[in-house]
């Protein structure tokens, strides 16, 4: 019987994390072998434990995804990495595959693609969630074509993005921090420092830009 693939899980969101862990420990073919918060974590992880998947994503903290992507190689150069993020840019794609990455899956996936993924790296693929590929297959088609207008949320991190969220939806503060488990100093935080991102200072202003870069209905 062969063992099964060791997958380190890279991501700031603990809950997600959790998620991530109780899906793939159901699957007899992967172990998680470890969880880091922060991309610094993540590299000092990889380079002790050398698991055969980093599932990673690309906004943390004191490191970010991108950033270490050449770092985990250089320290664990057998591991295939797999991204999994919220950004459905073509850029950051073309980044993560260009920096190594084996693979590269939304987040709105985290289920039966995220299998199909993480066992097409292990058998030396490249996976790309098939949103993605649309969106590489329109550009070399029309290669001309005005590039989309930048949007500022995807600068945010994972969580100053669900804290924003949130706020444009109406919640308040104290409703966040039970809902992410976090507390209200450090929604605040999250808060300020996203709306700054977004150059926005009033509610009013941030539900404007999430209407306008499609992030409310």
């Amino acid at each position: 019987m062969t063992d099964p693939a060791r997958i380190l899980l890279a991501d700031d969101h603990a809950v997600l994390r959790a998620g991530l862990r109780l899906l793939l420990e159901k699957q007899p073919d992967f172990e998680v072998v470890g969880e880091a918060g922060n991309g610094d974590e993540a590299l000092k992880l990889a380079t002790t434990l050398q698991p055969d998947v980093i599932l990673l994503d690309l906004n943390m903290p004191e490191m970010d995804g991108l950033t270490a992507i050449p770092k985990l190689h250089e320290q664990s150069p057998h591991s295939r990495i797999l991204i999994l993020t919220m950004h459905d840019d073509a850029n950051y794609l073309k980044q993560a595959l260009h920096s190594g990455a084996a693979g590269y899956v939304l987040k709105q996936a985290v289920d039966t693609e995220l299998l199909l993924a993480l066992r097409a790296v292990l058998r030396g693929e490249v996976y790309v969630h098939s949103a993605m590929t649309q969106k590489l297959l329109d550009q070399v088609v029309n290669p001309t074509a005005a590039p989309e207008a930048a949007d500022p949320w995807q600068g945010l991190s994972e969580r100053e993005y669900d804290v924003l969220k949130r706020v444009a939806l109406g919640y308040t503060n104290a409703e966040i921090a039970d809902e992410l488990f976090l507390s209200a100093k450090t929604v605040e935080t999250y808060r300020a420092r996203g709306m700054e991102k977004l150059n926005v200072e009033t509610r009013a202003q941030l539900v404007k830009s999430a209407l306008q870069h499609g992030h409310l209905d």
